[in-house]
């Protein structure tokens, strides 16, 4: 007889995201997990694998809901520079204030974390990193167009600054950095290129 789950395995999932992305994965434990979802261990192993399968889903899940969504909305913008401005913007008011204030980006999170160790959550890392990368470069290259950078700007080059940026956004945001001085560091980057202040 098929074995018949009484549980929601997305809303499980969820609940694990929120508490891998606030708590980091070294300090989250199983008995955690099983708090927070009121699910048994024998059904958290049936339906994900141990901690580190469980970890690998959660991020997957995080980049693809979470992460996927905002570098497309920024990949499909044409506006050049004011795009670039307005992901920015977003970042810093996801990360400094509302319901996931402090909590920094789960990616992000990863990259500094023990985790980052393990060769498949790299791949993913990596990944992230590069489709980052990838929107900013596909917006630098519209504003480009657009006449919105200094002359001599390398779209590329750029590019992989403003990644890194996003990413120190990510993980001061959830040092605590307060959301002006993240503006104003985001602002001199911009303003380098002979972009718009946020």
């Amino acid at each position: 007889m098929p074995d018949i789950k009484h549980f929601d395995p997305d809303a499980a999932l969820d609940t694990v995201v929120r508490l891998f992305w606030r708590q980091g994965v070294a300090a989250t434990g199983i008995q955690d997990i099983v708090n927070a979802t009121g699910l048994n261990r024998s059904s958290l192993y049936a339906t994900f694998g141990g901690k580190t399968e469980l970890y690998r889903t959660a991020l997957e899940r995080y980049a693809e809901s979470r992460t996927r969504p905002v570098l497309e909305r920024l990949t499909e913008d044409r506006r050049g520079l004011p795009a670039v401005a307005e992901f920015f913007t977003g970042l810093i008011n996801t990360r400094c204030s509302g319901e996931y204030a402090g909590w920094g980006c789960m990616v992000s999170n990863a990259h500094v974390g023990a985790e980052n160790g393990d060769a498949q959550v790299r791949a993913l890392l990596d990944r992230q990193h590069d489709r980052l990368r990838d929107a900013l470069h596909g917006a630098l290259l519209a504003a480009q167009e657009r006449g919105q950078l200094a002359p001599g700007s390398d779209p590329a080059a750029a590019a992989d600054v403003l990644a890194l940026l996003a990413h120190g956004v990510n993980l001061r945001s959830r040092a605590g950095a307060d959301a002006r001085r993240l503006r104003s560091t985001v602002n001199s980057a911009l303003d380098a290129l002979g972009g718009p202040a946020m």
